[in-house]
């Protein structure tokens, strides 16, 4: 486990990253089913999960390191439902994102982070607490975060 997971978040996801994020990868991740327009997803579900992650008590974040929010994005974005289609790919995607704000990445590639989320869903279905998927997901991430590489482009 590298230390940087230990960090406080740099920043949260906005709507305005998911969004952006959306329209963006939308059609790479249009594989086995189509993903609804952005517009079409649940009333103020995803800008609740957004808000929950990032939320405070008596000032203090209740998501205070970056492998908490990291793990509590993935948990309540695959559970929470905010789309019509295409929760988990978005989980993963979003996911991914936010641990690149904080200049980490995973281990995993997109389609095996599909698959965690896949069987998150599937243990939810059968009637797993969020606290029990969520602490099955701080474990795998504990494990599969490291630093992001430099990328090419911005080594000038």
């Amino acid at each position: 486990m590298i230390e940087e997971i230990k960090n406080h978040p740099k920043g949260w996801l906005s709507l305005r990253d998911c969004k952006g994020i959306f329209h963006r990868f939308r059609e790479d991740v249009t594989f086995d089913q189509p993903i609804p327009p952005f517009e079409t997803r649940e009333p103020g579900k995803l800008e609740g999960i957004l808000g929950s992650v990032s939320q405070t008590f008596d000032g203090k974040y209740l998501n205070s390191t970056v492998l908490d929010a990291t793990s509590a994005y993935f948990n309540q974005l695959i559970k929470g439902h905010a789309f019509l289609n295409g929760n988990k790919r978005l989980a993963v995607l979003y996911t991914h994102f936010f641990l690149l704000m904080n200049n980490l990445d995973f281990k995993f590639s997109f389609h095996e982070l599909w698959f965690i989320a896949l069987q998150v869903a599937i243990l939810a279905e059968r009637g797993w607490s969020s606290k029990k998927t969520l602490k099955i997901i701080k474990k795998l991430f504990g494990d599969n975060i490291v630093k992001r590489k430099p990328s090419k482009l911005s080594a000038t």
